[in-house]
């Protein structure tokens, strides 16, 4: 077993060799947000959706922008508003009067990263356009069904739901990202550091390529072998079915919880960790590995009640309390 792990290992340096060179060039224009970047790249290698929670202005579009170049794949920023229709994202069939056929155009969503700005400022209808596309990698206009390129990634950002003009996403379309995160402010450091970089009338972004898509396919090809050994594998499930039934587990949470983890958030969880592990130059995943990564697989999985809110109670505070009972293998 030590043995293949060390073979796993190798492959997991010369596969990733490239993270370094896509880290800097993104850090050539991204100050700070470490997490933010180090999470985009788990979805790139997980092959996973992400949902990017924060106020405006901390500079979501624009790391999701520069990931696009500095990987060499084919972006697409779609604006959400209230007026958006689905086939504004899909495409839509047109007659022709002269043939009397129809033919097909393909929208926006036709490309290999698709940035949904402002997810939450369109309505459900919209946002329930993406189901197809985002699990089944396939997009189906009329009677006729297309596949997505490879690869293929939304990134949405969202404002914090308490602003005006914004609509919560539904359940089925929040389940399908891999992970959410929540963005704060740049420290004052940092801030300044931004203020030197962008206080200008005029800025052009420029980022090299500096690795292709089929390479980022040969990586998710090595994560996939990343080992998991038993213990960590049932140590998975248990975080998982503690939001389900925490009794069962003697956590004191059940009237907090309405609704537990799905089992796309195990799927998730594991792969992620798998992304992570990849991510830190090793063939095999720890503990410590999913219970980093496990909050962002989780937050937006576990549905607080009323009990909860009243108790100013949020997801978090129901996933920490799992990981701080559900013992360590």
């Amino acid at each position: 077993m030590n043995s293949d792990i060390q073979q796993v290992n190798e492959k997991v340096r010369a596969a990733g060799a490239f993270l370094a060179d896509v880290r800097a060039e993104i850090g050539k224009v991204i100050v700070g947000q470490e997490y933010l970047v180090e999470r985009l790249l788990v979805g790139l290698l997980a092959n996973g959706h992400l949902l990017i929670e924060g106020v405006p202005g901390l500079a979501k579009s624009l790391s999701v922008q520069v990931l696009a170049r500095a990987i060499d794949t084919a972006f697409q920023r779609i604006q959400f508003t209230p007026d958006l229709l689905p086939a504004d994202l899909l495409g839509t069939r047109i007659y022709n009067p002269k043939t009397g056929e129809f033919s097909t155009r393909q929208g926006p969503i036709f490309s290999n990263i698709i940035l949904a700005d402002e997810i939450n400022r369109a309505p459900a209808k919209v946002q329930s356009a993406l189901l197809e596309a985002m699990q089944e990698r396939q997009v189906t206009i009329g009677i006729e069904t297309f596949p997505l390129p490879e690869p293929f990634m939304v990134l949405a950002t969202q404002n914090p739901i308490e602003q005006e003009g914004t609509y919560p996403l539904p359940e089925a379309q929040v389940d399908r990202f891999m992970l959410k995160l929540v963005i704060g402010y740049p420290d004052k450091q940092q801030e300044r550091e931004i203020m030197d970089r962008m206080a200008r009338t005029e800025y052009k972004l420029e980022v090299p390529a500096v690795v292709d898509p089929a390479a980022i396919l040969s990586a998710r090809r090595v994560v996939d072998e990343i080992y998991i050994d038993e213990k960590v594998r049932e140590y998975i499930l248990d975080i998982v079915f503690a939001t389900r039934n925490p009794a069962e587990y003697g956590i004191e949470i059940s009237d907090y919880i309405r609704y537990g983890a799905s089992p796309r958030a195990t799927i998730a969880l594991a792969v992620a960790a798998r992304a992570y592990a990849f991510l830190k130059g090793r063939g095999y995943v720890t503990p410590q590995d999913v219970k980093t990564i496990g909050m962002d697989v989780l937050r937006h999985r576990v549905i607080v009640t009323y009990e909860a809110e009243a108790e100013d109670l949020v997801a978090e505070d129901i996933i920490r309390r799992v990981f701080d009972r559900i013992e360590v293998p």
